[in-house]
């Protein structure tokens, strides 16, 4: 369902809006100066993350996690935010974080205001980027618990269990580093001065966004060496129990060959020693458990058992 909503601070608007109907962006359209492609990027519901910069607003397209219960798998949410001198424009099914704190806001306006270092929509653009840092930084660490847990439980943990937890782990690591690759550019140019909005004295904001930005991809990067080490550690341990199986099988068909042999020539019609010896069994089963021993004391000698 189509729904915009407005907060009104002195100097600017937040607008909110959830699930965009092309009524609405007539309406963008109508009251707003933005490029014709901007409007086609809100339309479509996937692009790659970038910044567009224009004389009067900027467009932000930024991708962030959001973590599904229901599987255990971390999903890429879009946020795309048009930011003016006087409006920040929220658009889209964005982020729960994002969400949230317009909802936050528009109940707890007054106090809101208090907290923002200053009441310009820069200031809130850096409210708004920074909520969704920290709930991203609180996801990497929960994927860098999983990481532990598989560190710790490599050695105990059934097979299938363990297949299972690196299998979701890796796959949650490749989407965060697929989602944070291609925005490297884009946080660099708030560092940079390419990006200078509309209020004085930001430059320390931005450059915490950064800080933000590059703690986030320094743990991907670290986990990502983590999950990938621990995958071959585990692929090593299943190939060398198969090696510990195979080794013992084949000890023990070297070990039955002789006295197979023994057995089948004794299963013959033919004249053998000791066929009409009345302890005919009994010598050929001593003769039988000699070679097993012989063997075994071999294997032994060469460490093989």
């Amino acid at each position: 369902m189509a729904m915009i909503e407005t907060i009104k601070f002195s100097t600017f608007n937040w607008i909110h809006i959830l699930n965009p109907s092309e009524e609405n962006f007539d309406y963008l359209i109508e009251n707003y100066n933005f490029h014709p492609l901007d409007i086609e990027d809100c339309r479509s519901k996937v692009q790659r993350p970038k910044i567009d910069i224009y004389d009067d607003y900027y467009f932000l397209i930024l991708h962030f996690p959001s973590f599904d219960k229901a599987n255990r798998f971390l999903d890429t949410k879009e946020v795309k935010i048009f930011w003016g001198k006087d409006f920040i424009i929220t658009i889209g099914n964005s982020h729960w974080i994002v969400k949230k704190f317009f909802n936050t806001v528009k109940e707890n306006l007054e106090a809101f205001k208090q907290e923002l270092s200053a009441e310009t929509s820069d200031a809130l653009l850096y409210e708004i980027m920074e909520r969704l840092m920290k709930d991203t930084l609180s996801l990497v660490g929960r994927i860098g618990s999983e990481v532990d847990q598989i560190n710790y439980g490599l050695f105990n943990d059934k097979s299938q269990k363990i297949i299972e937890k690196i299998s979701v782990t890796r796959k949650n690591v490749i989407l965060l580093d697929t989602s944070f690759r291609p925005q490297v550019r884009v946080f660099h140019k708030f560092e940079s001065g390419e990006i200078k909005g509309f209020a004085e004295e930001m430059e320390e904001y931005w450059g915490n966004i950064l800080d933000y930005y590059q703690k986030l991809w320094d743990m991907i990067e670290d986990y990502k060496e983590l999950i990938e080490g621990l995958s071959k550690t585990y692929d090593s341990l299943q190939t060398n129990k198969i090696n510990e199986i195979i080794k013992m099988l084949t000890l023990i068909s070297t070990v039955m060959l002789p006295m197979t042999f023994i057995a089948s020539v004794y299963g013959m019609n033919v004249g053998l020693p000791f066929q009409n010896h009345p302890a005919a069994f009994v010598i050929v089963t001593a003769i039988m458990l000699g070679v097993l021993i012989l063997f075994l004391w071999f294997f032994i000698r060469k460490k093989w058992l």
